[in-house]
């Protein structure tokens, strides 16, 4: 009797005394290879979590959308069959690199990549030129339920997903990621007091801001959304607006300058936390639609704030329970407090959300 195979260029390898095969998948293949079929299935009867099908349409709209410039990393999964492998030598390196044979009845479990697989059998559907490229496979052998259960838990237990600011560093495809680095050189006070790693910063860290914080206030100040452009004249009144805003802050100089440490501001001031520079994102909206003259103007005042934490004005708004809060209702309490304090009129939106703050 004839059986019927899928046959992939491999090479192999061990990993705790098991082998395993890495093989280049042609995308065309792969919604007809791995077969998910799971959802109804008890959590405790499956090998995985269930799809989760709001992150599909994402990874398939990023492949679609950059079709000549995507990476996506290799797909793990299990073969619950006998498969073979013929090296390519009997000798020297040739006996790692050769051909792995799958019998097509073999059920073939995803341990690792379900949403990849969902997002390629989408994309291909609407561009099938994808379906010529090819996906990496790690392919282990099948050693039942709990053993796919436990490369599940392993794979998972140790991914950690990459702070907001260095994702803003490393993304050269949005543009108000490329505006925060923009911003984080070019802006004096950015320039020397960013975090570019972390998303938030350790009691004894040097630094003043994030990437992820300015980037944040910044997509505010200039009301973009994700994916939209940003012209050369926005970026410049952006380093514009926050080149005058640290002017008004005579702490974040003195920082610079190492003449007041970075934790002693965080311990005592508002105007050192994300949640201030949100705010200022909020507040700054509304102000450079009006001429630079005016609003710098108007941002002169903000040497008048007493910023001090021990200010029971910011209770409630930057802070809760004493605590600093970047929920969005506390950034926009600040922004709303910031606003009356340099006469800036309130919107509608924030006239009702004070009318429900407690007046103290």
């Amino acid at each position: 009797m004839t059986t019927y195979i899928h046959s992939f260029p491999c090479v192999r390898g061990i990993q705790a005394g098991r082998p395993c095969y890495i093989a280049m998948c042609p995308m065309r293949l792969v919604p007809k290879i791995f077969i998910f079929n799971e959802e109804n299935v008890p959590a405790d009867l499956r090998a995985q979590r269930t799809l989760n099908l709001a992150r599909v349409p994402e990874i398939s709209a990023y492949l679609l959308d950059n079709r000549d410039d995507y990476t996506l990393s290799a797909i793990t999964a299990s073969v619950d069959g006998v498969v073979q492998f013929t090296p390519a030598s009997d000798t020297g390196l040739g006996q790692s690199i050769g051909t792995l044979t799958i019998p097509m009845e073999a059920p073939i479990l995803i341990n690792d990549g379900q949403h990849r697989r969902a997002a390629i059998e989408q994309a291909i559907r609407e561009n099938p030129e994808l379906g010529h490229d090819n996906i990496p496979v790690l392919f282990f052998i099948d050693e039942g339920l709990n053993r796919s259960q436990q490369m599940f838990a392993d794979l998972n237990k140790h991914a950690v997903r990459p702070s907001n600011s260095i994702s803003t560093l490393y993304d050269h495809r949005d543009q108000i990621s490329d505006l925060a680095r923009y911003l984080a050189k070019n802006v004096d006070v950015f320039s020397r007091m960013t975090e570019l790693e972390k998303s938030s910063l350790s009691p004894r860290s040097s630094k003043l801001f994030t990437l992820s914080a300015i980037k944040n206030a910044s997509r505010v100040l200039l009301k973009k959304g994700k994916g939209d452009l940003i012209a050369q004249n926005e970026r410049e009144l952006a380093k514009s607006f926050w080149e005058e805003v640290s002017l008004q802050m005579p702490d974040w100089i003195r920082a610079k300058n190492k003449e007041l440490s970075t934790s002693e501001l965080r311990d005592n001031y508002i105007h050192a936390h994300g949640v201030m520079l949100q705010a200022m994102g909020l507040v700054g909206a509304e102000l450079i639609i009006r001429k630079e003259s005016e609003w710098k103007k108007t941002i002169s005042q903000l040497r008048t704030i007493d910023w001090s934490r021990a200010n029971p004005e910011w209770e409630g708004r930057a802070m809760v329970h004493g605590r600093i809060s970047k929920a969005t209702t506390n950034v926009a309490l600040t922004a709303s407090l910031i606003k009356k304090k340099l006469g800036v009129p309130l919107s509608t939106v924030e006239r009702e959300l004070e009318n429900r703050f407690p007046q103290k």
